[in-house]
């Protein structure tokens, strides 16, 4: 008799659990987000939070641990409990790159991050102080080639999606110039501002403003397709460079092992969201795109921005500050 009631409370600790899908979520969910409040990451993680409260009745909750270039969290996360409770906002650099870059076995995204959707698309764009004599992006070219090493390209850290597409470019372009890494975009934009430093691939959330004010000139975008926000700036697919198509990416991510039910209620929800007008419009605002995708198709594209970043990462022996 007593296996009996055993067995038979083991079925409904399994009914009433996250592996159901039934209860969840049954109370406060946390959203690890890797940097500090304010920037594109953040910005994403909290209009989905806001919308997956309407939608799943519960509230989902911020919290910032930012470091080591996103490790710090990643780490954190990839250790929480896979019940549905905790989550990870992320971004190429903590997801892809953070542990090769600081050398540190620390997470393996492949093996302890369920992928569950994007959320957003993120482009860069190609920038330059006003005193560059360059109009066009073969104009820039040409002066960079013509003078090595002496243009200077602000980075807003090692590691990051900007960096790396500058290192990718001098590589297949046999081009040569300085990188001054930064903390982060804001003190590299404001050097571009004051003409310390003479262009940067920068997400288009930081830097419309200052190119629609003529602070910076534009001359080409990374994204698949010309912009509405600056439907005269080429992409560099257009340009003939179809490799030049880095962008930022954000994601929800739950720990390797959370059951089923809870990645196609996650799925569900934030898929209908990412439709949503005024969400479109929200992420339009930031210089993004609501993107939402399978988990198979995110895992793919996971691999395939691992497989082409992270030689560039070797070969380029770019380390943690």
């Amino acid at each position: 008799m007593r296996l009996i009631w055993i067995a038979l409370a083991a079925a409904a600790a399994m009914l009433t659990g996250p592996a159901s899908g039934q209860q969840w979520p049954a109370r406060n969910v946390k959203l690890i987000v890797p940097y500090p409040a304010g920037g594109n990451v953040d910005s994403a993680a909290r209009i989905i939070a806001d919308k997956l409260q309407e939608k799943l009745g519960q509230p989902f909750i911020i919290e910032n641990k930012a470091g080591a270039g996103g490790m710090i969290a990643g780490e954190a996360f990839a250790k929480s409990a896979p019940d549905g409770y905790t989550l990870f906002v992320g971004a190429n650099g903590p997801v892809l790159f953070a542990t090769e870059i600081n050398k540190r076995d620390a997470y393996n995204w492949k093996k302890d991050f369920l992928p569950i959707t994007t959320i957003s698309m993120t482009p860069l764009v190609l920038e330059v102080h006003p005193s560059v004599q360059a109009t066009t992006f073969k104009e820039f070219i040409d002066l960079a080639k013509r003078e090595p090493g002496k243009l200077t390209m602000a980075s807003p850290g090692p590691g990051t999606t900007n960096h790396l597409l500058s290192e990718l470019m001098q590589s297949s372009l046999d081009l040569q110039w300085v990188t001054a890494h930064y903390r982060g975009n804001a003190p590299a934009v404001n050097d571009l501002l004051g003409g310390q430093v003479q262009f940067a691939f920068d997400q288009l959330t930081v830097s419309l403003q200052h190119i629609k004010a003529g602070l910076f000139r534009a001359l080409a975008v990374t994204s698949p397709h010309r912009l509405k926000s600056l439907p005269d700036v080429p992409t560099f697919a257009e340009l003939g460079y179809k490799d030049f198509d880095g962008q930022t990416f954000t994601g929800l991510f739950a720990p390797a092992g959370t059951p089923a039910p809870v990645i196609d209620k996650l799925h569900e929800a934030l898929t209908a969201i990412l439709k949503d007008p005024a969400v479109v419009d929200k992420f339009e605002k930031l210089g993004g795109e609501a993107v939402a995708m399978t988990p198979d198709e995110f895992k793919a594209y996971l691999a395939r921005e691992d497989a082409k970043w992270i030689p560039i990462v070797r070969k380029a022996n770019i380390k943690a500050d």
